[in-house]
């Protein structure tokens, strides 16, 4: 296990990386014996350094929840990451690709709570039953480390994207908001749309054969710590479409098809 000065020090790059617009090399090349334990310790000294500048929690996130991106990552596990009050984009909001590293959409399914929710033993039925609604959303990801170290060949693994915020660094909602009681959420999903054309589909089903399984998932997680989801918290619930890559000029178009649409464009 990494000490805790290794923990600041990895820590402070992901949060130079970031905000000098730099990418670093993956932190497990840096720290060979980092482990899954160091990347969600080096996360949240990161998310500290966020809250002393004044950002806010305002949910979670869910990521690797489909079995692709379990395999591409060589992992059986989803993973979690903090989202923050500065992080939100309005639906048709112009976004500066520039000031995010290497990024990429996703489109998934945000919970807003109405209810508590917490315990390692925490079911489907509860995670609807403690959901306000749930609204169609993309997940904008950057990578403050490398996918792949140019020097070494080196590519980075599950932990790097864990420490690296679970590669959160935005999200933007839009279209209907729905009481998940009241549709099947396996049979919904997303057309992707790249300057009208299409690069993704997906359904709900992708995620853990629900997308409630990702809330329930990061529950039984945080129950370790004692700790659980809270009224009004946001929550993504994980993608069920491959991550998209946007640069300037990109215009994302998410059809959701009953549930509305979301767009944005990187300038």
């Amino acid at each position: 296990m990494l000490e805790p000065e290794q923990i600041s020090q990895a820590a402070a790059m992901l949060d130079s990386a970031e905000l000098n617009r730099r990418q670093i090399k993956p932190l497990t090349l840096t720290f060979p014996d980092m482990n899954m334990a160091d990347a969600y310790a080096v996360q949240k000294a990161w998310i500290d350094l966020k809250l002393a500048r004044g950002a806010q929690i305002s949910g979670y996130k869910i990521g690797l929840t489909s079995r692709a991106m379990q395999q591409a990552m060589n992992i059986d596990t989803p993973d979690y990451g903090v989202l923050l009050s500065d992080m939100a984009f309005a639906n048709g909001a112009t976004i500066a690709a520039g000031d995010f590293l290497d990024p990429r959409i996703e489109a998934e399914f945000g919970f807003v709570l109405k209810k508590p929710l917490a315990g390692d033993d925490v079911t489907v039925e509860q995670v609807l039953d403690a959901t306000d609604y749930v609204v169609p959303a993309l997940e904008l990801i950057s990578a403050r480390s490398v996918r792949t170290d140019p020097d070494t060949g080196y590519t980075r693994n599950v932990c790097d994207t864990i420490a690296d915020n679970a590669a959160n660094a935005g999200y933007i909602t839009g279209g209907s908001r729905v009481d998940p009681r009241t549709i099947d959420l396996r049979w919904h999903g997303a057309l992707v749309y790249i300057d009208d054309v299409i690069e993704e589909t997906g359904l709900g089903a992708a995620v853990m054969d629900h997308p409630a399984h990702g809330i329930r998932w990061v529950c039984k997680r945080f129950a370790q710590h004692g700790v659980g989801l809270e009224p009004g918290q946001f929550v993504l619930s994980g993608s069920f479409t491959r991550p998209v890559a946007v640069q300037p000029g990109s215009r994302i178009r998410a059809d959701y098809g009953s549930l509305g649409e979301i767009s944005v464009t990187f300038r």
